[in-house]
């Protein structure tokens, strides 16, 4: 059995906001101010993904003037890319049985239409949007009522334990 090793790189790499900004140092080098830009974040939060990505080894720094410039260090990653790399034998088979299996249906049933229930949903949303684009407003069916009273009920039972 095959066990991800127990590296900073992975979990430096398991926050969704670490791994954007990696992808945004992948362009180049950055100071600390442009990767604040596309995030809603402060820039001591911002400081502190950085501060880990670099325990990592993922990024370095270095100074020019009074700003810290962040550089992608992709090495450590490799560690990851041979970790994953034997789940791709087993991704590799699965969708090459998945297209056996769609080759062999017939076509009518592979292309068939969305059942009537989705449809309606569908048609029921852009009257919506029409009606909401205009100023009114569309009734709602007993179904979506049905469902929005037992969200309701839901959030109050949980309010009270």
């Amino acid at each position: 059995m095959i066990v991800a090793p127990d590296l900073p790189v992975f979990r430096a790499i398991a926050d969704p906001t670490r791994r954007a900004i990696l992808d945004l140092l992948m362009a180049g080098e950055r100071a600390v101010n442009d990767l604040l830009a596309p995030f809603k974040m402060t820039q001591p939060a911002i400081s502190q993904h950085l501060k880990v990505l670099r325990e990592a080894g993922l990024v370095s720094e270095r100074r020019a003037g009074r700003q810290r410039l962040y550089r992608l260090e992709p090495a450590p990653l490799k560690a990851v890319h041979d970790w994953t790399a034997h789940y791709e034998r087993y991704w590799t088979q699965k969708f090459t049985d998945l297209g056996d299996y769609l080759d062999q249906l017939p076509d009518d049933v592979v292309t068939s239409k969305p059942k009537a229930a989705t449809d309606e949903r569908r048609a029921t949303k852009q009257k919506r949007a029409s009606a909401k684009r205009e100023g009114s407003t569309v009734k709602k069916t007993a179904a979506t009522k049905a469902r929005a009273t037992q969200r309701n009920t839901k959030r109050k039972s949980k309010r009270k334990s």
